[in-house]
Formats: C-alpha cells, sequence, structure tokens
C-alpha cells in the first residue's frame, strides 16, 4: 500500500505530466518523482517530447545519487523498450532504487512490461495508485491508443450568441493542451512548433469521413485533436460517436430551452455534464461521453 507521502508525490508527479500536454504526442505526457531512502524529494521531472528524457530520466538526473534505496513515484509504468531514448526501467534499476510506485500501467509495454522486469530485479513494485486522478492527464492518450485516433473534442459556441469574444478565449484556452486543431478554414498544431517534427506532423484536410480524417491524424502522431465552429458541426452531429468531449462557450443568458436542449441532445448519444466553469465573459460547459469503469 501507497504512503501517505507517496501519496503526495504521485500527485506532484500528475501535476508534473500534464506540463507536456500537448507536446509529448505520439507519447504519452509523464511526470516521475524521485524520494530518497527517508522519503524526502530529491528529483522531479516529466517528458517533453517524443526524442528527448522521459520523465525518469529527468527526475533521476536531478536526484543524483540520492536516488540509491529510494522510491521512484511514476504516473505510467516505466517503458520496456529501447527506442529513441533507453528504457526507463533499465535506468531506474541501474540508479539503484529499491521501490517504484506506478499509478496506471502501460498498455503498449513490450514484453512483460516495465514493472515486471522490475519485480524480477528485486525492486518493490507498487501498481494503481490513485489511478482516477492519473487518468485527468493520461485518460485522452489512453483513450487514443485504444482505439487508434485521437481523443477528440467539439468546441462551439451556443447557436445565438451575438459575440465571439468567449468562444475565442476558449479556443485559447483549449489549443495549449492539444495536438491538432481544425478550425474554420486551418489545421495548425495546438502549440505551434510545440511537437517534435520527424514525429509528428499535420495531418490533410478532412472530408466527410470524420474516422478516416482521424486515422490520419492518428497516423501523422497525433492523440489529441479539437474541431472548433461551425463548419464541420453537421459532420460531427453524424459522428457523434466519434467525439469524446464537447466544450460550449455560453456568454450570456440563452433564449429559453436553449443549451438545456444542446445538452440534453447530447445526453442521449451518450455524453455526460461533467464541468461548468467562468469565462471571459459567460461560462463553459463541458461534456464528456461516459467512460466505462474499467477504463
Amino acid at each position: 500500500m501507497a504512503t501517505a507521502v507517496e501519496l503526495a508525490a504521485m500527485r506532484q508527479a500528475i501535476i508534473l505530466s500534464s506540463l507536456g500536454l500537448g507536446t509529448t504526442s505520439p507519447n504519452p505526457p509523464v511526470g516521475c518523482v524521485i524520494l530518497d531512502r527517508e522519503g524526502v524529494t530529491v528529483g522531479a521531472g516529466y517528458h517533453r517530447r517524443k526524442g528527448e528524457a522521459h520523465a525518469e530520466v529527468n527526475a533521476l538526473s536531478a536526484a543524483g545519487p540520492a536516488a540509491l534505496g529510494g522510491t521512484a513515484v511514476v504516473t505510467l509504468e516505466p517503458c520496456n523498450h529501447v527506442g529513441v531514448t533507453p528504457a526507463c526501467r533499465q535506468e531506474l534499476i541501474e540508479a539503484g532504487v529499491a521501490r517504484v510506485v506506478i499509478s496506471l500501467i502501460d498498455p503498449t509495454s513490450r514484453g512483460e512490461g516495465g514493472a515486471a522486469v522490475l519485480t524480477a530485479h528485486g525492486i518493490d513494485v507498487e501498481p494503481n495508485v490513485l489511478p482516477e486522478e492519473t487518468l485527468t492527464v493520461l485518460g485522452p492518450w489512453l483513450t487514443a491508443t485504444r482505439r487508434r485516433r485521437p481523443y477528440l473534442t467539439w468546441a462551439y459556441a451556443l447557436e445565438g450568441q451575438d459575440s465571439h469574444i468567449g468562444y475565442e478565449q476558449l479556443i485559447a484556452e483549449l489549443r495549449s493542451r492539444t495536438d491538432v486543431i481544425l478550425g474554420e478554414k486551418t489545421i495548425e498544431e495546438g502549440r505551434p512548433g510545440g511537437h517534435a517534427p520527424q514525429h509528428f506532423t499535420l495531418p490533410g484536410e478532412p472530408s466527410d469521413d470524420l474516422q478516416r480524417w482521424l486515422s490520419a491524424c492518428y497516423a501523422t502522431g497525433s492523440r489529441t485533436a479539437i474541431v472548433t465552429g461551425g463548419r464541420h458541426a453537421g459532420v460531427l452531429r453524424d459522428n457523434l460517436n466519434c467525439v469524446d468531449e464537447v466544450v460550449v462557450a455560453v456568454e450570456k443568458a440563452p433564449p429559453q430551452g436553449g443549451l438545456a436542449a444542446v445538452t440534453a441532445d447530447l445526453a442521449h448519444a451518450g455524453f455526460e455534464l461533467i464541468d461548468i466553469f467562468p469565462g471571459d465573459p459567460g461560462v463553459r460547459v463541458r461534456l464528456r461521453r461516459q467512460r466505462p469503469s474499467s477504463a
């Protein structure tokens, strides 16, 4: 069982992992914290983008010799293969950590998985620590990996709103955590230049076949995507099974029944209200496709 210190470290690792949103794809956003033998934090790091050091390596580099006999707290199972960078499970073994606390097991792990290799080397492994909290960051990547298409968010302003200030602000808020944005006339990176160009390219212009376009996005490195505005609304409504989240900008009180009709339609399609937060002006209404309890 994870200790109170390890739980606090995992929450720190989750927060760190979010700093990689919008730049790590096709890799996952991961965070790691290193505790020494006494439970004191001596290193922390996150994965920035594919081709660069993983979260565990960055955290171990910060910890130095203090990692020996300590604990690595990481949001995703350490990788078990040598690719562009070394296998993280080997880095942890060589650093001499005594314990590894993991939130989520990596479904893409090679062979038996990094956790199994760590255990075989006599390292104490504690999995499934705060998984629901970690899903706030890793959930979209895991969904994309399972479905072989990006986690798709549809963002738009409530019909009939006469100002677009709030909507434009909404897109500015969302873009920093996504890989690709399909606008009214453009396709662009959420964070321009944020991804490693050798591992990420923008997809072409979509056709009415939304699933094919999403597959092209996945193949070119995107794991999250946002479609904005009304140009593609018809295609999205006809393919709501491809939409994972909907975020609506509401700048003023809508006509009677206006917002209720929107949320009712989405509820029938399997979406649930998960958040309402203030915007500038108005509010943002966020709905998400209901997630299976085993996700």
